[in-house]
């Protein structure tokens, strides 16, 4: 029960810096992408099933208030939580340049998903201005914050997990 009140939290304050704090700021046209790093973080640190739950809630708050139909942010951010979800079975999480790598690849393959169902499909077909305006500065901001997110995050879910052990040895 603790844990899904911190994920809820962290969902939450994750949604709320993205879509108000980050935005006002004045010299910055592009906002990292937070809740792609709190889903690809849970799903690379606690495994597919925690990657799907998180990319859905992620998801589903950029489509209730960003989105022009339910499930359009709700499949990429499910498909980054259990891609990075499998990788968590054969990598390590301590590694600081692994997360850095999964979220370029995640970036990317949220940009790739946005930019062929969002621009590409209406006739658009400008992917050098989109990759250049878009893609390219919003990936080095993501990874940039990826450094201290993911070290908060990783701390909280390590904290959790000693909370769930003690307790389970409390019930044993």
């Amino acid at each position: 029960m603790k844990r899904l009140i911190v994920l809820a939290i962290i969902i939450l304050s994750s949604f709320l810096l993205q879509t108000t704090v980050l935005q006002s700021i004045p010299y910055l046209a592009i906002t990292p992408n937070l809740l792609l790093i709190v889903t690809f973080s849970f799903g690379f640190m606690r495994g597919r099933k925690e990657g799907i739950y998180v990319g859905f809630f992620c998801g589903l708050l950029m489509d209730l208030f960003y989105g022009d139909i339910i499930g359009y942010y709700t499949l990429v951010y499910v498909y980054v939580g259990y891609i990075n979800g499998i990788v968590s079975k054969y990598l390590v999480t301590d590694i600081v340049l692994l997360p850095l790598g999964l979220c370029l690849f995640s970036e990317l393959f949220y940009n790739t998903y946005v930019y062929i169902f969002g621009f590409l499909l209406r006739n658009r077909l400008n992917v050098i201005e989109y990759f250049n305006k878009v893609i390219m500065p919003e990936t080095v901001l993501t990874i940039f914050c990826t450094i201290f997110v993911y070290g908060i995050l990783l701390i909280i879910n390590q904290k959790l997990e000693v909370s769930e052990k003690k307790g389970a040895d409390k019930f044993a």
